[in-house]
């Protein structure tokens, strides 16, 4: 069967169309909310929530139940708890988010190495299952992400100019600690999300890299948010129609699309790409030092 009759036969196919919606919404979604992580400069802590989230993956996965509702209760505990600890005169930021990180993984380890067939429930909790995602999973992701959108187009302007100067939005009164708190909620709602797709291990790839790229191709946050959606979505699709012929991971082809977008950007970024730049001043070179023929006839 050629690829075309492949691809032909899976989308009539209800399983791909739900991973394909999935995949679009995720996608979008990670770049929107990444542009803050990227500019704040949280990718730690984007992968401190999405493997303290972990816990809660085991025990949703163990009692039976959703485990994007696990997830959920883990992550925004996490955030809280980060924020509580990191107010300790004694207690660094990236102290109590490595604290957390390492500790909530090992105990979502723990927890799931008591299923007898763990090593092969592990590896899908791990990497993320798109090809498996439910009506049900579909209005989970769609309403977390409303709501995420929502929250993010209320307080755009708070939010960037907490990410930028943090210390100049405290000075105009604004409750940055509550800012700091509501973006990890953002960030959590988003990982949640990106679970399914992904999974836990790769979900923050998804967060930073199309947003990564977007802030290569432009100065504006309006067009950063839009073109890293953008990359995001695309990433989404690409991964998911690449990783089915050729039987490989969807959520790790996902990501390796997004990267591969990402270096495609810093090579060839409009003002910063690096074979831009090096094309650039080549003919600034050749400007200045004239066509071949007049400098030929300036040397003789």
């Amino acid at each position: 069967m050629s690829l075309w009759a492949q691809y032909a036969s899976v989308l009539h196919k209800q399983f791909f169309q739900h991973a394909l919606v999935a995949a679009l919404l995720i996608g979008a979604l990670c770049g929107v909310v990444g542009t803050y992580v990227v500019l704040r400069g949280f990718a730690f802590i984007g992968d401190a929530l999405a493997h303290a989230s972990f816990p809660g993956v085991a025990v949703a996965y163990i009692a039976g139940t959703n485990i994007l509702g696990g997830a959920l209760v883990a992550g925004l505990l996490t955030a809280l708890l980060i924020g509580f600890l990191a107010r300790h005169r004694r207690v660094r930021h990236d102290t109590a988010i490595g604290v957390l990180f390492a500790g909530a993984f090992a105990l979502g380890v723990m927890l799931i190495s008591r299923i007898r067939s763990y090593r092969k429930d592990l590896a899908s909790l791990l990497f993320g299952n798109l090809l498996g995602v439910s009506r049900t999973d579909l209005i989970i992701i769609v309403v977390i992400g409303a709501l995420v959108l929502a929250l993010v187009a209320l307080f755009y302007r708070e939010l960037l100019l907490s990410a930028f100067d943090p210390t100049y939005a405290a000075s105009l009164g604004y409750p940055t600690g509550l800012l700091d708190l509501l973006l990890l909620g953002l960030l959590t709602l988003t990982i949640v999300v990106g679970l399914q797709a992904v999974g836990n291990v790769l979900v923050v790839a998804m967060i930073v890299t199309p947003s990564a790229a977007a802030r290569l191709l432009t100065d504006r946050v309006p067009t950063m948010m839009a073109l890293g959606a953008l990359i995001g979505a695309v990433s989404g699709v690409v991964g998911l129609f690449a990783s089915y012929p050729l039987d490989l991971a969807p959520g790790a082809t996902i990501v390796m699309a997004a990267t591969l977008l990402f270096f495609l950007a810093v090579l060839f970024s409009p003002r910063q790409g690096y074979v831009t730049v090096r094309l650039a001043h080549r003919r600034r070179r050749e400007r200045v030092a004239g066509p071949p023929a007049e400098r030929s006839t300036a040397e003789g």
